[in-house]
């Protein structure tokens, strides 16, 4: 992402309703599949830390690494989390096969060019039995002045993301679209009402606006806490367990 975006990150992703939306579902799934006790989590693209203060808040036990190819986002994240945040591409990973109990990667896979090979790092450094959570844009057709500014290379499918955590060894636990309710709101933004100038939709909405779609996405989520999946939606959402295979 360019330089103003982390900045606008920073300033708005413990606010806004997606990601609000977002670590709700992450956090959910970790405690739902990690022990409890002691485990250890990396946030492979950690972009500024948010979803790392999240997980933090939710299991306080738990030791978290971040990892996220700019600098500037290292530096802000260390500065917002106080954890161990490491500078490196989600897919070279600078840690050992089996290091971590999970992996997490939230709206990063899709800025690389090669996502599988990415996945495949996933696979390696997390441990056998080990989860690994990822969330991604979905649909081509969803292709905005947002992707430019986000430096998006790819808007997936559920089946694409799916093939690829097959393809690396993971069993795949649950998979969903996310943000169902909001997507035609987010669809007319995107096409329809495009903003003067070339930025993302990273920013805090007016607090009707930010309420309506927390609304939606709370109404999303009474069905998927349950396990249910939804049949579309801006987003992808899989989750996976490495088997003896993977890595």
């Amino acid at each position: 992402m360019d330089l103003d975006e982390y900045r606008k990150l920073a300033a708005v992703e413990d606010r806004m309703w997606y990601f609000h939306a977002l670590n709700r579902r992450v956090v959910h799934w970790l405690r739902r599949l990690l022990p409890h006790g002691a485990a250890t989590v990396l946030d492979a693209g950690c972009g500024t830390g948010g979803l790392i203060k999240r997980i933090r808040e939710a299991a306080p036990d738990w030791r978290i690494v971040g990892l996220d190819f700019s600098p500037t986002a290292c530096r802000l994240a260390r500065e917002r989390t106080g954890v161990d945040i490491r500078e490196g591409s989600i897919v070279d990973l600078p840690f050992d096969a089996n290091a971590f109990d999970a992996v997490v990667s939230a709206d990063v896979v899709c800025q690389v060019d090669d996502g599988a090979g990415a996945i495949r790092e996933f696979a390696r450094v997390v441990r056998p039995g080990g989860a690994v959570l990822v969330n991604v844009p979905a649909y081509r057709w969803l292709w905005s002045y947002h992707d430019d500014t986000c430096h998006t290379r790819h808007r997936y499918t559920r089946g694409e993301l799916v093939r690829h955590f097959r393809a690396a060894g993971l069993e795949v636990v649950y998979s969903t679209y996310a943000n169902l309710f909001p997507l035609p709101l987010i669809a007319a933004r995107r096409k329809l009402l495009r903003p003067s100038r070339a930025t993302s939709d990273v920013r805090l909405y007016p607090a009707p606006i930010e309420a309506t779609f927390r609304t939606l996405a709370a109404l999303e989520w009474t069905w998927k806490k349950r396990g249910g999946a939804l049949p579309a939606g801006s987003s992808v959402f899989v989750v996976g367990r490495r088997t003896a295979r993977a890595g």
